[in-house]
Order: C-alpha cells, then sequence, then structure tokens
C-alpha cells in the first residue's frame, strides 16, 4: 500500500518538477536523496549513455523516449520514486555508495516510511 502523503509528493515532482530532500526507509535500510522527477530521472540517465557506442546510443534513446512519455502523463497515479545525490545506509554509518551521483529509482508501494532531509556523510557520523 502507498503513502498517500509520500505519493503527492512524487506527484508534484513530476507534474511541476518539484524537488524534495527525502529519507526513505525501506526494508531495513534507509535510502537518501533528493526527489526528482520521472522526467529528470531519465534524461539524466539517458545521458550516461550518450556518449557511448551504438547500442549505449540506442539505449540513451531509449531513455530520453520513457522521460518524454513520463512528462506528458505526469498529472496520474505515480508508482516510483526518483532521487538524485543518493546514498543507501544499511546498519552502519557508511553509505553504499560513497561516492558518485548516483540515480536512484524505487516502488512507492515498498516505502515503509519517510523523513523530510537528507542525511549527509557528515552526520552519519
Amino acid at each position: 500500500m502507498k503513502d498517500n502523503v509520500l505519493e503527492s509528493f512524487v506527484q508534484a515532482a513530476n507534474k511541476y518538477e518539484f524537488t524534495l530532500d527525502i529519507s526513505l526507509n525501506i526494508n531495513g535500510a534507509v535510502v537518501t536523496g533528493t526527489m526528482i522527477s520521472a522526467g529528470e530521472y531519465f534524461k539524466s540517465l539517458s545521458e550516461e549513455f550518450a556518449e557511448g557506442n551504438e547500442v549505449a546510443e540506442k539505449l540513451a534513446e531509449q531513455l530520453s523516449e520513457t522521460g518524454e512519455n513520463a512528462e506528458s502523463n505526469a498529472g496520474s497515479e505515480a508508482n516510483f520514486i526518483h532521487l538524485k545525490d543518493t546514498k543507501i545506509y544499511n546498519g552502519d554509518s557508511k553509505a553504499t555508495p560513497s561516492k558518485g551521483k548516483i540515480l536512484w529509482r524505487g516502488k512507492l508501494d515498498e516505502v515503509d516510511g519517510f523523513f523530510l532531509g537528507k542525511i549527509s556523510a557528515s552526520s552519519a557520523k
């Protein structure tokens, strides 16, 4: 079952390019980052493949199209949440991954709880 409040945040992100620092509790782990729209997620993901070989460029094109479709369906029901600059904490104070700008996508109906704000490396010590 999805949390209606969390879903409304995701719908705002998808429809209005609203961003929000958020931390999610999922099966005992904490996933923390900045919530972004589905369109931004797919656009950013497609850029990761844009300068590759023929297969990578085809993937980039498909991801870009998926992002455009997500933007046109922004007012519909939300089933996934998208984060950038993501860190995952699972039982200790060290985040996984510890470096890089990580994009993350998760099912809304698998989120056990959330709080507003992002855990930073300095606050996790």
